[in-house]
């Protein structure tokens, strides 16, 4: 395989491939990316074999069409430091030439036949569409609520859980303390009139197919089996295979009835909720809100950190008095993934139970009240 391909095109493919390569395995080959030349296209892929991807770098000079085994970090690192606007590599099954006009380097190959294949994209049965734009809004607000961290919990919540029925995708994640939900519009193809689907999707896969929402208006292709599922973009198929174990039963936890329900500003209750938690220590990890008519309080306190007190005006909070704490973070993490939006609408019933923050129908962030302090 011979190619000529632009330096920052190649980069950019480069790092995403990468995002689906093993960080630790026993099978070396995997720690590599295969490159695939034909016609005027570089397709890469990479797999941990939980997660895969094919993508397709277009508009490059193919001197030798054929396959071959990359070392992806090393790759990358000479790509970064390449100050040349287009390079040359020359691989074979013992070593990988890369070329440019101010230096060389050789690095061993490999046998591409030793790496698994990562599914194509199969437009024959059921899958669904939504457009890059929304998808990506989807989940810059749900994925961030899902568990990066305790692998004991009950439920299986290391995920995002995809729903698809008819005329709307559903993105929804928690780590049992929180929970964030969003719908949007999807259409269906193959059988739109079968049972709604629910998959849960794993992390990376999330962060992989992201990474390849570029374009806005592009329409994204997903298809949701039985074990696993594939996402496909203009340049990239990706797959994954899915997370297995149950989801808690997020509907049986949602207010049916809310006593209390106004508007308020985003941006403003957000630098307030900031300003507050700069005195909150990381063994409370709390801000006490105490809402009354026409305005919220904000209290956070730790030993060693000192005290603070911030307000907020609530034009359209009416009353009654309400008493209640949040983890700051949880707070921050929700407004930072719905940055741009001048409002939001809060319901809540009382101190002890879930407050749910809203934007329209379409997304809502439900977090756990902290107890009282001892």
């Amino acid at each position: 395989m011979k190619v000529t391909c632009q330096t920052e095109g190649l980069l950019a493919a480069c790092q995403i491939a990468q995002m689906a390569v093993a960080p630790r395995t026993t099978k070396p080959v995997l720690s590599n990316v295969k490159a695939i030349a034909h016609d005027d296209a570089l397709v890469l892929m990479a797999t941990d074999l939980e997660v895969g991807i094919r993508y397709e770098l277009r508009g490059i000079k193919v001197a030798r069409g054929g396959s071959a085994i990359l070392q992806v970090g090393k790759l990358v690192n000479i790509l970064r430091e390449a100050t040349d606007a287009e390079l040359t590599i020359d691989a074979g099954a013992e070593t990988t030439k890369v070329t440019m006009r101010g230096g060389r380097y050789e690095l061993p190959g490999g046998d591409p036949a030793e790496f698994p294949d990562v599914p194509t994209f199969d437009d024959g049965g059921r899958y669904h569409e939504v457009t890059a734009g929304v998808l990506r809004t989807m989940i810059k607000r749900t994925q961030f609520a899902a568990n990066r961290k305790d692998s004991s919990a009950r439920f299986s919540v290391h995920g995002v859980l995809w729903e698809a029925e008819k005329g709307k995708a559903r993105l929804v994640a928690t780590d049992t303390k929180r929970l964030a939900l969003m719908e949007g519009p999807a259409e269906l193809f193959g059988e739109p009139e079968a049972k709604p689907q629910s998959h849960l999707v794993p992390l990376k896969a999330i962060a992989l197919l992201e990474r390849n929402l570029t374009d806005d208006g592009e329409r994204i292709r997903v298809a949701l089996k039985t074990n696993d599922a594939l996402f496909q973009t203009e340049r990239a198929t990706i797959y994954t295979r899915l997370v297995e174990g149950r989801f808690p039963p997020y509907q049986q936890i949602m207010p049916k009835k809310s006593a209390i329900r106004f508007a308020f500003s985003a941006p403003d209750f957000f630098a307030k909720v900031r300003q507050a938690a700069i005195t909150s220590d990381d063994e409370s990890r709390r801000v006490d809100f105490g809402f009354s008519p026409g305005k919220v309080t904000m209290k956070a306190r730790g030993a060693e950190t000192g005290s603070s007190e911030v307000e907020l005006d609530l034009p359209e909070y009416p009353g009654p008095e309400v008493n209640i704490a949040f983890d700051p973070a949880y707070l921050t993490e929700m407004f930072r993934a719905i940055d741009g939006e001048p409002t939001a609408v809060l319901e809540m019933t009382d101190g002890g139970k879930p407050a749910v923050f809203r934007l329209g129908d379409q997304y809502l962030y439900l977090v756990m009240p902290m107890g009282d302090r001892e």
